[in-house]
């Protein structure tokens, strides 16, 4: 087997580019990462901050909906059950929307629709087709019939509850990502 012999080439390693045209490739490849993040950041943060707005306002709509039903409490409790339960939980529900954010923009590339519609589309797609799931939140949840975390699947208020936030979360993503 033949080997590369790249000894020709070492002193040019060290050199910086003398010649403007050698430096294009190098600060285009710089600009196109660069171009990558700050598409991706966008509706990242945004579904971020969608989904924060949501943990924040859950107060106010377990008294609107009279339902002890929390998503920060379900995911925080989840992870840790002691005193940062809340603070781990708005942050895995952060990192849920900022992957939802990704996954908005993705589609929002490759369908023709109004991105705003589209936002609270997917949030309601996703609210109906996994609220299903709560039937291992119920059956396995190390926290289940904890305040925050009550039974869920056979729960009209929950679900009620839950419809609201997706719809107020596709609201701030379809706004913010736009």
């Amino acid at each position: 087997m033949r080997r590369l012999d790249l000894e020709p080439f070492a002193h040019e390693r060290l050199k910086t580019p003398s010649d403007s045209r050698k430096s294009v490739a190098f600060r285009h490849c710089g600009q196109a990462s660069a171009m990558r993040l700050s598409r991706n950041l966008r509706p990242a943060a945004a579904g971020a901050v969608a989904a924060t707005g949501w943990g924040l306002l859950e107060r106010l709509d377990t008294r609107l909906f009279r339902c002890d039903y929390s998503d920060i409490a379900v995911l925080g409790k989840a992870l840790t059950r002691g005193p940062s339960w809340r603070p781990a939980g708005f942050a895995l529900h952060a990192l849920n929307g900022a992957a939802f954010g990704l996954a908005f923009d993705a589609l929002r590339r490759r369908v023709d629709i109004e991105p705003r519609r589209l936002a609270i589309g997917m949030a309601l797609a996703e609210h109906v087709v996994l609220y299903p799931l709560s039937y291992f939140v119920d059956r396995y949840h190390p926290a289940r019939g904890e305040p925050g975390v009550p039974p869920l699947l056979t729960n009209g208020r929950a679900f009620a509850q839950a419809t609201a936030r997706h719809l107020l979360f596709g609201i701030v993503l379809g706004r913010l990502a736009s």
